[in-house]
C-alpha cells in the first residue's frame, strides 16, 4: 500500500465517521465541531487528487466562513432544541419514508453508473501544458458559468442578511448607547449639584 492510499483511507474514515456523528450528536454545537472535522478531511482528498484549490477554498470558506458563523448563530439564538424534538415521532414516518426514497435513488444512480471511454485518459493529462489547476478553474468560472457565479454570490449575500436579521433582536430592557444623544450633552445635564446638609445622606 503506497502513502497516497494509506492517506486516502485515513481521510475517507474519520470523514464518515464524523459526517455519521453530524447528523447523531444531541447537542447541535458538537455537531458543528464534527462538520468542521468533515470538512478539513474533505479537504485533504481534495489535495490527493491534486485540486488545492477546491481544497483550500473548502477550508477558508465552508470552515472558516459557514460553519463558524452556523456556531454563532446556534449559540445566540439560544434555541431550546428539547422543545423542537418532541415532534420528532410525529414526522418519523414521512422522514423515514423520504430518506428510503432518496437511498434507493442514491443505489439507482450507483448500479448503472458508467464510465467513457476517453474520461481516464483526461483524468490523467485534465490541464493544458503551462495552465495551474486555479487557473483552469477561474477561467471556467468567469467565462462559461459567471452567470451562475453571480447568482452564488447573490444567495450568499441573502444568507448573510438574514443571519444578521436574525442575530439582531432589540430588547426593551437592554441598555443602549446613543452616541449622538451623548456627544449633545451639556454639562448642566450630566452633572446635577446637591447641596447637602451635615449629617445627613443624599
Amino acid at each position: 500500500m503506497t502513502v497516497a492510499a494509506l492517506f486516502f483511507y485515513l481521510f475517507s474514515a474519520v470523514m464518515i465517521a464524523a459526517a455519521f456523528m453530524v447528523i447523531a450528536a444531541r447537542n447541535p454545537v458538537h455537531s458543528v465541531l464534527f462538520l468542521i472535522l468533515a470538512f478539513f478531511n474533505a479537504a485533504g482528498l481534495f489535495l490527493l487528487l491534486g485540486a488545492e484549490f477546491l481544497a483550500m477554498i473548502l477550508v477558508v470558506v465552508y470552515v472558516g466562513a459557514v460553519a463558524v458563523l452556523f456556531l454563532f448563530v446556534v449559540m445566540m439564538l439560544d434555541v431550546d432544541f428539547a422543545e423542537l424534538r418532541q415532534g420528532f415521532l410525529q414526522y418519523l414516518p414521512i422522514g423515514g419514508t423520504i430518506g428510503a426514497i432518496v437511498l434507493i435513488e442514491l443505489v439507482l444512480v450507483l448500479a448503472s453508473f458508467t464510465t467513457a471511454p476517453g474520461s481516464i485518459a483526461n483524468v490523467t493529462t485534465p490541464l493544458p501544458p503551462g495552465m495551474s489547476n486555479t487557473m483552469a478553474l477561474g477561467r471556467v468560472l468567469y467565462t462559461q458559468y459567471v452567470y451562475l457565479f453571480q447568482a452564488a454570490g447573490l444567495v450568499l449575500l441573502t444568507a448573510m442578511i438574514g443571519a444578521i436579521v436574525l442575530t439582531l433582536r432589540h430588547k426593551v430592557a437592554v441598555k443602549r448607547q446613543n452616541v449622538a444623544m451623548q456627544n449633545a450633552r451639556t454639562p448642566k445635564e450630566a452633572v446635577e449639584l446637591r447641596k447637602v446638609q451635615s449629617r445627613q445622606g443624599i
